[in-house]
């Protein structure tokens, strides 16, 4: 009996050992497969929209000289220009129409999208008021400064000034390393921000606000602005030597994007920010951008646990998902 019990034990771990290497197979087969498909829809897409670059390139290659003509050549103007100026217009054009929503409460069509009801409704003027002037100064005596060392880097690189256009494709490989870089370096000084001695005297200050609104997206202690906000921005474009036009494009994106997952409102069409708006509610979840980082570290298994999760992706409709996936109601106490 006991042999047969030895046998049979063998005989299930074999089979056990067997299903998990079919597993890993299948497993492989299908990373592979989908990285091919991925791969094949990825140049198919590129490839037309390359189509569309190339047919309207004579148009952006013409203006980049008209403005380049315009600015006598003249690098540190045009670098202001494309890499402090035309952002900082697209920051605070997108977050002054959230303030009048935030202030007001109208119009309806983005109030109705409030992720956390009831907060910020209206929004503490007072509040307000502290957090743009703390995000101009920021902005005028942090990160306009920091353009001065970064505009010898990239004369050092030689490209960013060429009178020719990088190709949309080169542009896309820009873009997957900037945001892979801001990824990585966003997410460790973010997650370091957090230890208490660092968070009691820098980072609290960016948490006074536990339902964000977008120009909270730069409120936040000189410091952490230097290295959470700043530097991983920076450092792609540093790196790869990009072209002025490139980096006036990633700056305006990531201003942009940051701008949104701070904001409060899960609008249609746009980015989520149910995950970084979760982070604001609970300090110690979901300190990254894309969220890669918190799934392979387990900072975000609380936040997987929620409906917010469920209501994390791109709302395709005009119905609130506060509305089509509601919180679970409290239980009284």
């Amino acid at each position: 009996m006991k042999r047969d019990s030895g046998c049979s034990t063998v005989a299930e771990q074999q089979k056990q050992e067997e299903k998990i290497w079919d597993a890993v197979k299948i497993t492989a087969y299908v990373l592979m497969v989908g990285l091919l498909t991925f791969t094949a829809l990825m140049n198919t897409v590129s490839g037309y929209v390359q189509e569309i670059w190339e047919t309207s390139g004579h148009f952006w290659q013409a203006t980049w000289l008209k403005l380049y003509n315009f600015f006598e050549g003249r690098e540190w103007a045009i670098f202001f220009f494309g890499a402090a100026l035309v952002p900082s217009l697209v920051f605070w054009s997108f977050n002054g129409i959230l303030m009048v929503a935030d202030v007001t409460g109208k119009p309806d069509f983005i109030t109705r999208y409030r992720i956390q009801l009831g907060k910020n409704d209206p929004v503490d003027t007072q509040k307000l008021q502290q957090a743009i002037y703390t995000a101009l100064c920021n902005q005028f005596f942090v990160s306009f400064p920091m353009l001065i060392p970064m505009f010898y880097i990239m004369k050092w690189w030689g490209n960013t000034f060429s009178m020719e256009l990088p190709t949309f494709r080169w542009f896309l490989v820009e873009l997957s390393i900037f945001t892979i870089l801001e990824e990585m370096l966003f997410y460790y000084s973010h997650r370091l921000a957090h230890v208490p001695l660092l968070y009691k005297h820098i980072h609290k200050k960016h948490h006074e606000w536990t339902a964000p609104i977008g120009v909270v997206s730069i409120y936040a202690h000189p410091v952490e602005h230097i290295l959470s906000n700043t530097l991983p921005v920076m450092t792609g474009p540093m790196v790869m030597g990009s072209h002025i036009a490139s980096i006036a494009v990633w700056f305006s994106l990531a201003l942009l994007t940051t701008s949104i997952s701070h904001c409060g409102y899960h609008l249609p069409l746009l980015p989520s920010p149910e995950f970084h708006d979760f982070h604001h509610l609970k300090f110690n979840q979901c300190y990254g951008v894309l969220g890669l980082l918190d799934y392979l570290h387990g900072t975000d298994t609380l936040f997987r646990q929620t409906k917010a999760y469920k209501r994390h992706r791109v709302l395709l409709s005009l119905t609130p998902l506060s509305e089509s996936i509601p919180d679970s109601p409290k239980r009284a106490e």
